[in-house]
Order: structure tokens, then C-alpha cells, then sequence
């Protein structure tokens, strides 16, 4: 699935399958995951081995690095290995080059683990060096794909990274919220048993003046029941339909007259509140704002490169496979 600008992000994606053992709603938690997923499904349209290199680009270029390395001289010499200099410059890189290895590092011994890294990387290049296996027809076209690569990434930095500014986020953000429309939500706690007449017994004694919390803790079979029966905050779509038409038919505080059967059972529902929902907020939710920018962007500059680039693949089997992903892309 794709997305474009004029589809509201906070409404793509919705109907989670959820029953009615589920916990209580956590609902900011629930937005982020709609990001989250929605991040996924912008991913799916990097089809090539160009994107995937943009994805690995985005990452290593908005990963933070570290604090003091910022405010240095890059070209400040932190050590020497058999005469040649190691700068801080040097030391930055690796740490850029390596995040998912040193990122589980303890950050106070972060630079000094980069440091070891690079001491081994150097090692071992003299002595393939030494050997002459930078001569090597293969080794030389590697080093050429990672030059290309590493200019890819450069220049996706300046033409799509650097461009996306703090205001261009924000105004998606606020051009989301205005796009997504009104939905209500509410609170509901429920009893779990097994026959219609048991439910019904319930009912008599809460029109008798019991408790339903604590008929929930002491008579529900369902996993809410020790919780005294609470499903927290959920929306439509987010329970099977029998339970959902009754708590959504119900006022705050009053709870189902009769019993409702669904595939888990019969069910006596009380509901605790109602309210709009509200969409979480700009701090909770910039990064993946952030992130869905920066690959609409790449892909718009992509697409415009792909229009005026002569490419012939010669192979017959290839050139179908392309074709084919490009339909399948569409």
C-alpha cells in the first residue's frame, strides 16, 4: 500500500482485529502504531536496489551521532597506528558506518569500541594491501559500487535530507489532523461466561444494585476478567460486530439489558465513557512524520531521474522481471 499527500495519515489504517479478550487501549500507543505501519507501507513502493540504498541513507544520515564528536575538529588527531593519523573525523564515520553494531554499546564506551573497530579495519586492509589484493579485478569493481553508493547517499543527503525542514513537517502534521475526520471512541468493561442463562443472572444482580467490577473479577471467564472486565478504549472496527453494536448503543454508565452472544461467549457489557477521539501529538508522532517526507521526496527525485535516463537492459529475462516489477509497482 502507498500513500499520497492527499491521503490522511492518521486514517490509513484502521479495524484492527481486535476480540473481546483484548487489554485496555493504551490510545496515543495505538498512533504511533498506525505510523509505524504506515512507514511499512510507504517502504513497500522502494522497489529497486536504488531505494533500498536510500532507506539504508536515511537511516545512517538522521541517526544521531555522537555529542562530542559535533563539536570538534574533525581533523583533530585522536591516535596514531603505525605512524598514520586517526582523526575525530575518522572516528565519526566509523561510528556512522557501524550504528547498528555500536548503538548497543553503552554510549560513555562508544567512541572507545569505534576506536577498536577502526584499529582492526586498518590492520587487516595494510596487510591486504601488502598483499596486493587491492588489485583484484572483483575488489576493484566492489570499490567502485561503494563510491557510486556513497555518492548516492551524499547526494540524497543535500537534495532530499537537508531540504526537509522543521516547517515542511509540521505543516503535515497539522494538514493531517484537519484531514482526519471525527471518530468516537469509548470505554468499556464486560462479563465473560459460558450459557445466555448465567448472563441473565448477572443482569438481575446488577439491577439489584451489585457491582459490576466485581462481578467481572469474581464471575468472567475472559482474560479481562482480574481487571474487572476492562477492555479500555477501542473504536469501531476494533471488536467483533455483535459486541461492538451493543457498546457503542449503550450511554456512559449504563450497561446491556439483555445478554449478547458472540463466538466467545455471552457477554453482560457496561460501558464508562465516550469521547472523541484525539489525534496524538506533534512531538509523539515528528519522526515518522518526518521519515513518510523524506521518502516522498526521494521517490519524486527519482522518478524525475527515471524520465530523462536512457536505459536499455539488454537482457531479455531481466527486462521482463523489470517490466514485471514495474506493473506490480503500479
Amino acid at each position: 500500500m502507498s500513500t499520497s499527500p492527499g491521503t490522511p495519515l492518521f486514517g490509513v489504517f484502521q479495524g484492527f482485529p481486535v476480540t473481546t479478550s483484548c487489554t485496555p487501549s493504551q490510545d496515543k500507543s495505538e498512533f504511533l502504531m498506525l505510523f509505524s505501519l504506515l512507514n511499512s507501507a510507504t517502504a513497500s513502493i522502494a522497489r529497486g536496489i536504488t531505494a533500498a540504498f536510500a532507506l539504508a541513507a536515511l537511516a545512517a544520515l538522521s541517526a544521531p551521532h555522537d555529542a562530542r564528536a559535533q563539536q570538534t575538529d574533525g581533523s583533530k588527531v585522536v591516535a596514531t597506528l603505525n605512524g598514520e593519523d586517526i582523526t575525530e573525523r575518522d572516528l565519526e564515520m566509523t561510528l556512522s558506518d557501524l550504528q547498528d553494531q555500536l548503538g548497543q554499546v553503552p554510549e560513555e564506551g562508544r567512541r572507545a569500541a569505534a576506536l577498536t573497530a577502526l584499529v582492526d579495519i586498518r590492520m587487516l586492509a595494510d596487510k591486504a594491501a601488502a598483499e596486493g589484493l587491492g588489485e583484484d579485478e572483483e575488489f576493484l569493481d566492489r570499490l567502485e559500487f561503494l563510491r557510486q553508493r556513497a555518492l548516492h547517499n551524499a547526494y540524497f543527503k543535500q537534495e532530499v535530507v537537508d531540504k526537509v525542514t522543521d516547517a515542511d513537517v509540521r505543516a503535515r502534521y497539522d494538514r493531517e489532523v484537519a484531514a482526519t475526520p471525527p471518530e468516537n471512541e469509548v470505554r468499556a468493561r464486560h462479563i465473560l461466561v459460558e450459557t445466555e442463562e448465567e448472563a441473565k443472572a448477572l443482569i438481575a444482580e446488577l439491577d439489584g444494585g451489585a457491582d459490576f467490577e466485581a462481578l467481572a473479577k469474581e464471575k468472567s471467564t475472559g482474560p479481562s476478567g482480574p481487571a474487572g472486565g476492562d477492555l479500555g478504549y477501542f473504536t469501531k472496527g476494533r471488536m467483533v460486530p455483535e459486541f461492538e453494536e451493543a457498546a457503542f448503543a449503550l450511554d456512559a454508565g449504563a450497561y446491556t439489558k439483555e445478554p449478547v452472544k458472540t463466538d466467545f461467549g455471552w457477554h453482560v457489557i457496561k460501558v464508562e465513557d465516550k469521547r472523541q477521539v484525539q489525534p496524538p501529538s506533534y512531538a509523539e508522532v515528528e519522526p515518522q512524520i518526518r521519515s513518510v517526507l523524506l521518502r516522498e521526496r526521494y521517490f519524486e527525485l527519482l522518478s524525475a531521474m527515471r524520465a530523462e535516463a536512457d536505459l536499455e537492459i539488454r537482457d531479455p529475462d531481466l527486462d521482463a522481471a523489470m517490466k514485471s516489477r514495474e506493473t506490480s509497482a503500479e
